[in-house]
């Protein structure tokens, strides 16, 4: 059996070949410190964040795209495995195309693959998640001409040019979906002196976030905990505000695509421009993103088809294809 999985720093996907995205959880462990046991994995766990005693605590062990607890990853690999095995018994050993970021050292790679044996994969392979992103948008990856990929995750923003099956040149940056949530925490906290926790954040962006200024602004009401008065207060936000709090995340993704714009073959430049540039991963879910990078950058941009399942979907394709994906994007070390 092959199980393909997108580790991401917010969510995880598991795509099994001939079935598709099987499980879509958030990245989330929740362990009781008093035992040192594994209480809850997924989205069970997600809605435990900032409502836990003392002897529970809850964490997202990948942290900017890489694994930052070694156990808690273990603990996850071995609950999507368990999750998707249950037809086949206890002793089956799956093989595991995982994805990672195209900015990751050696060190980390070894880890994921080390977790992965350790949580009962029979082989770990690593795939890099711009090439699998882009297998996924449907872009025909072994082509000549060139294809620009930016992946923006949870914790990772992948930008890459891709030609003939490989990334000829990529920036990873670590500012990605996280960043613009603690961005907009950050400015409620300063602007209305209101505490707010990291999910609120996240459903204000998803909800109302736009990369920029509306004619006619939505608004959303948040509860949070007023930071002079020590009580709970409501508050109403509009998507304009939004957009002024995430500025500064979103101006450093679109100087990391000029950068890989100014690496670029001037053939592969001309490649681009024709077809443009296409946005995947959660991020690009945010509203007037594609127009924001455009506008930005001279070029023209659009959102794959179903960005958040891009990466999973790629795993998938190169599962059915392991022998002539097995030399070009895949290493086992």
């Amino acid at each position: 059996m092959k199980i393909g999985i997108d580790l991401g720093t917010k969510n995880s996907l598991v795509f099994i070949p001939n079935k598709g995205v099987i499980l879509n959880e958030p990245s989330v462990v929740a362990v009781s410190l008093a035992e040192n046991k594994v209480l809850a994995v997924g989205q069970a766990a997600k809605e435990m964040i900032g409502r836990t005693p003392d002897t529970i605590q809850v964490f997202r062990p990948l942290k900017e795209g890489v694994i930052a607890d070694y156990r808690t990853t273990q603990a996850m690999l071995r609950y999507f495995i368990n999750k998707v095995n249950t037809g086949f018994g206890r002793f089956f050993k799956p093989e595991l195309l995982i994805g990672v970021p195209a900015g990751i050292t050696s060190t980390e790679k070894r880890a994921v693959i080390e977790s992965g044996i350790l949580a009962g994969a029979k082989e770990v392979f690593v795939a890099k998640e711009p090439i699998l992103s882009a297998i996924g948008a449907g872009i025909p990856i072994n082509s000549s001409s060139g294809h620009l990929i930016v992946d923006i995750g949870g914790g990772t923003t992948e930008v890459a040019v891709i030609s003939l099956g490989g990334i000829v040149n990529s920036h990873s940056l670590r500012i990605a979906g996280d960043k613009l949530d603690s961005a907009l925490s950050d400015f409620i906290k300063e602007k209305y002196n209101l505490a707010i926790g990291e999910q609120t954040a996240e459903e204000i962006k998803i909800k109302v976030g736009t990369a920029l200024p509306e004619k006619e602004p939505r608004t959303m009401e948040i509860r949070g905990r007023d930071l002079i008065m020590g009580l709970p207060k409501n508050i109403k936000i509009n998507s304009n505000e939004i957009c002024v709090a995430i500025a500064d995340p979103l101006k450093e993704i679109i100087q990391c695509i000029k950068n890989v714009l100014r690496e670029t073959p001037p053939e592969l430049s001309a490649d681009i421009m024709d077809k443009g540039m296409v946005l995947a991963g959660g991020g690009s879910c945010l509203r007037n993103i594609a127009s924001l990078v455009s506008q930005s950058t001279g070029v023209p941009c659009f959102v794959a088809d179903d960005p958040l399942t891009c990466v999973a979907k790629g795993t998938g394709v190169v599962l059915d294809n392991l022998d002539i994906y097995k030399k070009s994007v895949m290493s086992q070390k």
